[in-house]
């Protein structure tokens, strides 16, 4: 089994920056890719980043690209998500989330963990 834990987020204006951290723990050696989610309030939870464990291959959304910024510490085992030019719509839940398969076609339904789960707020 495989515990997720973030840390991070918060109140932030927009244009301004945020980091969120998620912490693996537990049987870390199942995991090939790690990856974040996020969910608005009456929306549905959608694909954000993901990167492979070895941190070779990253793949973004098309909504954050050039402006978030995943990496992963491996002797940490956490992946952290720099988030800048943070704009009211990506007010949402950020979700940690791996996996043990090494393909990047991100499916929710495919995700063997989560996290519990930050809260981002962007004002305007």
């Amino acid at each position: 089994q495989v515990q997720l834990v973030e840390s991070g987020g918060g109140l932030v204006q927009a244009g301004g920056s945020l980091r969120l951290s998620c912490a693996a723990s537990g049987r870390t050696v199942s995991i090939y890719t790690m990856g974040w989610f996020r969910q608005a309030p009456g929306k549905e939870r959608e694909f954000v980043v993901g990167i492979r464990w070895t941190g070779s291959t990253t793949y973004y959304a098309d909504s954050v690209k050039g402006r978030f910024t995943v990496s992963r510490d491996a002797a940490k085992n956490t992946v952290y998500l720099q988030m800048n030019n943070l704009k009211p719509e990506d007010t949402a839940a950020y979700y940690c989330a791996a996996r043990r398969s090494w393909s990047m076609a991100w499916n929710i339904n495919e995700v063997d963990y989560w996290g519990q789960g930050a809260q981002v707020t962007v004002s305007s």
